[in-house]
Parts: structure tokens; sequence; C-alpha cells
């Protein structure tokens, strides 16, 4: 995967980490640009990839047991600076010589730790104690020869280690959590300290050398971009018109998937706002004929995926007869891809593919486009800086994300027109009273569910029913990699509740969804 940036990367080392996206997300924050990659990852790779640092991510895993994930001990006699965290300081011991045992003695949540001295490069301007974020059972029980310790706590004598002669630091808790009270400093101490990176990656320069790339791999060549309404494919769009201008076009595809209103809001807000030509197609019974008898969610996403693209070849076709054989054919797609859904679809990390997004895992093998992805790289909020800093309205850049497969992976069960509507209705009462209440700045993302293969019993106007559930997922959450599920004022369920159950015929209960991701995605499906 291009890394999209100028910046020498910081490579994060992912060992099977629940928190491997959020220590990228970490270093990002201290203005450094990062890369996730997998522990399979060998030294001659990483030579390649000519990193400014290499963050090795904790695991589940026991460095004692058979298959566990290792690291390729040549990555750690290149004299680039590293830094363990849990398991991967466990692994960085074990390889220099040291001595890692299992002490019977688990560390899990709040654990103070004491640095021992002045605390080195790594933990320099730090308080004696502090309270950090611990997940372990086996423990480091001796440094490396020629380590210095830097901390301890009461059942992990060491607890942090360095040396600053070879660049090799680690810390046995997670500075990525909120948790880890002091755990961004130390991060950035061993980033902009220790391995000496300038704190000097923002949105301003993405831009400019997306813009760049863009550019050099366009050519004089015609693009279409595949334009939802959300914020990732309104920024893709917006950098590609600063590179290319009017070579570009939108197609916008209504699918028949979309929430209320939602098409008038493309059409007229998004043009008004930017300038840039916008195409509509009308491909709602295309999709539906193509989702009929589907209830599998991989299956609906590769299919979306799938007839999006279709689309756009045949949108791509007609503005070349509009053209009359005119100027460059239509060779490249810009898509709004972000670097969760690379993550979540299996991206090159090594990580399980949780779901194929439409945009990445659902492509199809014949795809005609070369793709343009400026986006690739980033965080969602990274995308919402960058929105800013090309001057697009808040409303655009504020919008709350919503799934390119829309309303076909929020219904549970087949996708009919009758379900869809149905759905909307729900949809458009939840989304009118968040707003109402002046919550849409606290809440991430909420995904309404109609569960439509499910019935339960209920009672309207004295008579039995038996209709579906809706099911409410409120989320707050930084980048969509992990999330809490969002604690809504109990008047404002009411409301919602009753306004569901009361104006949209077939529903007669509507439940909450109060788990936080991991366990659960923010989508059902």
């Amino acid at each position: 995967m291009s890394a999209g940036t100028d910046h020498r990367p910081v490579l994060v080392v992912d060992f099977g980490a629940q928190y491997a996206q959020l220590i990228a997300r970490r270093v990002r924050e201290a203005s450094v640009y990062s890369e996730i990659v997998p522990h399979t990852i060998t030294a001659d790779e990483v030579a390649a990839k000519n990193p400014a640092a290499i963050v090795l991510s904790g695991g589940p895993s026991s460095v004692y047991e058979p298959g566990s994930p290792d690291l390729d001990p040549g990555i750690l006699q290149l004299g680039i600076p590293v830094m363990g965290i849990c398991y991967g300081f466990q692994v960085m011991a074990k390889q220099l010589g040291g001595e890692v045992a299992k002490t019977g003695r688990r560390e899990y949540g709040a654990t103070t730790a004491r640095i021992v001295g002045d605390g080195g490069s790594l933990l320099t301007q730090q308080p004696e104690t502090q309270v950090t974020w611990m997940s372990h059972g086996d423990s480091v029980a001796k440094a490396p020869e020629g380590f210095d310790v830097l901390a301890s706590t009461d059942d992990t004598p060491v607890a942090a280690f360095a040396s600053d002669e070879r660049k090799l630091y680690g810390v046995q808790w997670h500075p990525e959590v909120k948790h880890s009270e002091f755990g961004q400093r130390v991060l950035e101490n061993f980033l902009h300290r220790a391995a000496g990176i300038a704190p000097d990656w923002n949105s301003g320069s993405v831009i400019a050398e997306q813009v760049e790339r863009i550019r050099e791999q366009v050519g004089s060549a015609r693009v279409i971009c595949g334009l939802s309404g959300g914020v990732d494919s309104a920024v893709a769009a917006a950098i590609v018109h600063e590179a290319v201008g009017d070579q570009l076009v939108c197609v916008f595809v209504d699918h028949g998937l979309l929430r209320a209103d939602e098409r008038r809001q493309v059409e007229e807000d998004y043009v008004a706002a930017t300038g840039i030509r916008l195409v509509t197609v009308d491909a709602r019974q295309q999709f539906l004929d193509a989702l009929a008898g589907v209830t599998d969610p991989e299956m609906k996403r590769k299919i979306i995926g799938r007839e999006f693209i279709r689309t756009f070849e045949n949108a791509a076709e007609a503005l070349v007869l509009e053209a009359q054989g005119e100027g460059e054919a239509v060779k490249f797609l810009v898509q709004g891809t972000l670097y969760p859904d690379v993550v979540e679809s299996g991206g090159g990390t090594g990580t399980a593919n949780i779901k194929s997004h439409h945009n990445v895992g659902g492509l199809p093998d014949d795809l005609e486009f070369e793709l343009v992805e400026p986006l690739r790289t980033l965080f969602k909020d990274e995308v919402r800086a960058i929105g800013r800093e090309l001057g697009l309205p808040e409303p655009i850049v504020a919008r709350q994300p919503f799934p390119g497969p829309g309303l076909g992976i929020r219904i549970i069960g087949e996708v009919t027109e009758e379900r869809l509507e149905l759905l909307r209705q729900a949809d458009a009462i939840v989304r009118h009273e968040l707003t109402a209440a002046g919550l849409d700045a606290e809440i991430w993302q909420c995904p309404v569910v109609l569960l439509a293969d499910v019935r339960s019993v209920g009672v309207q106007g004295d008579g039995r029913t038996y209709g579906h559930p809706i099911v409410l997922r409120p989320v707050s959450s930084e980048d969509a990699m992990t999330a809490d599920w969002t604690r809504l004022p109990y008047d404002v369920l009411a409301r919602i509740s009753n306004r569901i159950t009361n104006e949209v015929e077939g529903v007669n209960r509507v439940v909450l969804d109060v788990t936080s991701k991991p366990p659960g995605t923010i989508e059902w499906e």
C-alpha cells in the first residue's frame, strides 16, 4: 500500500493486537505519519520502506507458545529506532538476550508504575509514579545486557527498558490507551526525543502531496468519482478537483439504499458548495434486482460493490459518447476509501478480514478503471481536517458517517423495497430527534437497523401485533477502529421509541444496542 505521503513512515508492526490501529492513530496525533504492517514483514522489506522508526504492538499470545507471532531478528539490527509495547516489549527482550518469565502474577487494567532514576529519554519529565494500563501474564524478568531499567511495578520488576546507544526501547504497559495517564507523552518522547522525528506531518502537507501525485497519475485523462454525499467521497473529490479541475466528473448513484432526502442533499448542497459537475444515475431497480433473495452480509457487500462498478463503467461510456469521442477516455475512478476500510477488509496488514467494504474487498476482479484513492491511508478525523482545509462547508465535513452499501447492510435479511421504506421512516425519526436534542456533535454515528427476519408479539390499539424490531446503535468513536455505545438521555430514547412504534407501520418494538467495538462492529453487517 502506497504511503500517500513524502514523509518517512513510522511502521507499527501488528502482532494481532486489539489496539494496533490505535497505536497508528496516536503516532499521527504526534504529527508523525504511520503505517501498519504485519509481524511477518522481513528486515529487507522494512529497510525498503525506509522508516523513521518502528513500534511493535501488543498481542494476545505468549512469546513461549508454539507458533506464537515472532519478529525477523534482523529488524532489530537495522539501526532504526524501535519501541516495543506489551507483547512487542517481550519479543524484544527475548530476542536481545533478556528473560521473559511466566510469573503467575497477572496485571490487567490500571496499574501504578514507578520510574527508576530519571526515566531516560523515554520517561523524562514525568512524575515518579503514574497510572498505566496493563494487560499481560508474562513479564520481563531481566533486561537485555546493556539496557537500563526505566520503570517497575509491584509485580513487574522490568516494566520499561532502554538502550539509547542502540535506539531500542520498550514498555510493558499500553501507552496508546487513554487510561495510561502519560501514555501519549511516552510515545511522543520516543518519536521526537529518542528517534529524532520532527512533528511536521499534517493535513496541509497531505493535500499538497496528494495533488502532486494525482496529477502525475492521471495526466490528461478523464476521471469519474463515485460521490455518495458522505464526507469521505466529498473530500476525495475535492482533492482530485484541486489536482485536475474539469477533467473530473462526479457520478452519484441512486442505488435505492439511501436514507430519506439524501439524493436532494447531494444534488443541491454539494454541487452548490464545490462547483464540481455532477451526473446522477438512477439505478434503484438494478440494485434491488441484484440483491433479491440475498441475506448473507458478505454477499450483499460484494454485490453492491460489483453493481457500483458496473454503473460507473456505463456512466463513463455515456460521458465518452456525450463528448463525441473528443479528448481522453475515462480511465480513472476516484473512491473515498479510508484506512479503517482497508484494515477491516484484510488490507495487507496480516489482520483478519472482518468484513469486505464495498470499495475494497467488494470490487470485481475485472475492474476496468485504475483507482485514485487519495484518502486510503487516513483516519476519519484526518479526512475531516483536510475537508476544512479545502474549504468544504461544515454540514458536509461534519456529516456523520454513512456506509457506502447504505441501508442494504442495515436490513438484517433480504433487501426489498417495502423493508427499505420502513427503515427510511424509522431512520428519519431517529435523525430528527437526535438533532432536535442537540446530540449530533456527541454521536459519531447512529445506525438504525431493521431486524427483517425477526418478529415479536406486541399490543397496539387493544389488538395483537406481530411486528419487526428496530435497533438503535448510537456510538462514540474517534476513528471507527474502536467505539463505545453512546449513553443517550432516557427522555430522548423514549420519544424515539414512541414515535417509531406509533408512526412506522410494521414496527412494534425498539431496542438499544449497548455493545462496544470490539467485540461488535459499528454496523451490524
